[in-house]
């Protein structure tokens, strides 16, 4: 009997509306972000919760512990993790800031590690978390060694303002990507949210595009990106060179 497509993708959505800072939601805050009918987000809901996916907690529910484990099969982010966090150790040692490792995933990026660090500001980035592409560091170092496609992808997505500071021009943006290619570290000035600022650099495979990136990230009035670029993308050049064995 084949799938019913119908329920998978119902599943999906209700999977999909929980974002990394929700400890629960209730049935109608899931209809809501779902789109689906409260009663059928609440039935949907119980079901997966009966496979373990998601967890009862009271009348509200949240994301199971067997979607944690499903996660940590993923080869590519696995794979990518366990060898970044001795390079990422490094570097927060080296730079005292807080440390992120990503992946692009269409037109955003997706926070598959972060080392924090005492007395840094509060960021928007959670591990399992997304942002767009274009307002972050990494997601910029990342597209820059991308494929074309996946630079369109970002930009038919619609430019958000995430901060008064976010580039939301596809000329400026593009020019932007350039001049990550020639220099090979990005920056975010503020874009992702005030007095937020970072410096990145895309981790390379074997054929010279982006794997993910790495990223040092700390107050806009204490922390000099000149200061710290050179050790990120010293990190991401070594990292790099690791993976492509």
């Amino acid at each position: 009997m084949p799938p019913d497509d119908t329920f998978l993708r119902r599943a999906v959505a209700v999977l999909t509306a929980f974002r990394a800072d929700d400890d629960g939601l209730g049935a109608a805050e899931l209809a809501r972000r779902s789109g689906l009918p409260k009663s059928t987000a609440h039935r949907i809901a119980l079901d997966l919760a009966e496979a373990g996916l998601l967890e009862r907690d009271g009348a509200r529910v949240r994301l199971g512990l067997k979607l944690f484990e499903i996660g940590q099969r993923v080869p590519r982010q696995r794979v990518l993790r366990d060898a970044a966090v001795p390079y990422m150790s490094d570097l927060r040692e080296a730079t005292r800031q807080t440390v992120h490792l990503a992946v692009l995933e269409g037109a955003e990026v997706v926070y598959v590690e972060i080392l924090g660090s005492s007395g840094g500001p509060r960021l928007p980035s959670q591990v399992g978390g997304r942002l767009p592409a274009h307002v972050t560091g990494v997601g910029k170092a990342i597209l820059a060694f991308s494929p074309p496609e996946a630079v369109r992808a970002v930009l038919d997505a619609g430019l958000v303002k995430r901060s008064e500071r976010s580039v939301v021009a596809p000329g400026l943006l593009t020019k932007e990507l350039e001049r990550i290619r020639r220099e090979g570290v990005a920056y975010d000035r503020e874009e992702s949210g005030a007095g937020i600022v970072c410096a990145a650099s895309a981790v390379l495979g074997q054929d010279g595009l982006a794997l993910g990136a790495l990223s040092v990230s700390g107050w806009a009035t204490k922390m000099r990106l000149a200061a710290v670029a050179p050790a990120v993308h010293t990190a991401a050049l070594t990292l790099s060179r690791t993976l492509q064995g």
